[in-house]
């Protein structure tokens, strides 16, 4: 793989479409917000992508939204839904039991992306989550799970990036490699988020996350999320990690009979 510098424009285009897939609808305000650019330079973003028919204007508002050519970017990617079908009844029963609602996340470029969540099935939630919502690698517990299982070189390549990011400020990376403790992690089998700070509820809930395997390999991670307000996170792992464990290590059995199964 080629090293070098992201082109950033690029970079700040695909946020800025990503930031309006996800909320709906946003106004230049937000979009200059979300995208982390200047309002000038959202601007050219929002008329480039409205040249390209990715977005349109709502009608009598100054407010963007995804067209359906957003979906011609997916043409020919094949969306493998092992996952899924071997998580969804058992983060249903986890859910059931303790009420809290649980996810299920894959590591995209240097983001986790979920696949599929109980949030829809929880009323202990203040927001509903679905597939496609991101988080940033090191600042979630699936984030640090995923980096802790990845092969040792894929791990160094994603953090490389990252240092060459003009996006990411080299003092924040510095202190979230420290805070890396791969080999806790990998001997422990979970990771923790004390704080979501980059949800849709900034630092009202914490997050256990444990790891979900194929045939061996490191596949996905699956978080559960609580109240900060109801519990400390030290009670939550006393509570919840054990039957969690459980509840992975079922999904890994039948992600990799189905994977034998289709093979």
């Amino acid at each position: 793989m080629e090293k070098g510098v992201p082109i950033r424009s690029i970079t700040r285009s695909i946020a800025a479409l990503r930031a309006i897939n996800r909320a709906g609808s946003l106004n230049m305000m937000e979009i200059a917000k979300a995208s982390e650019v200047p309002y000038a330079t959202a601007c050219r973003i929002v008329q480039t992508l409205l040249y390209e028919g990715l977005i349109e204007q709502e009608p009598a508002r100054k407010r963007y939204r995804a067209t359906m050519l957003v979906q011609t970017l997916a043409t020919g990617y094949q969306q493998d839904d092992a996952l899924v079908r071997a998580a969804r009844p058992h983060i249903v029963e986890l859910t059931r039991r303790f009420g809290w609602p649980v996810s299920i996340a894959v590591r995209v470029g240097r983001e986790m992306m979920l696949r599929d969540s109980t949030h829809s099935n929880s009323s202990l939630t203040f927001e509903h989550y679905y597939p496609g919502f991101t988080l940033p690698i090191l600042d979630s517990a699936s984030g640090k799970v995923s980096m802790a299982f990845a092969p040792d070189e894929e791990r160094e390549m994603i953090l490389r990036f990252m240092r060459v990011s003009q996006d990411i400020d080299l003092n924040y990376l510095a202190t979230a490699e420290v805070g890396l403790d791969v080999e806790r992690i990998r001997a422990d089998g979970y990771a923790v988020q004390g704080r979501n700070y980059h949800n849709l509820t900034p630092g009202k809930t914490s997050s256990i996350a444990v790891p979900i395997f194929r045939n061996g390999r490191f596949e996905g991670a699956m978080t559960l999320a609580f109240f900060v307000a109801a519990m400390k996170l030290s009670e939550g792992i006393n509570l919840y990690l054990a039957d969690m464990k459980a509840t992975a290590d079922a999904i890994s059995h039948a992600l990799s009979n189905e994977v034998m199964g289709h093979a």
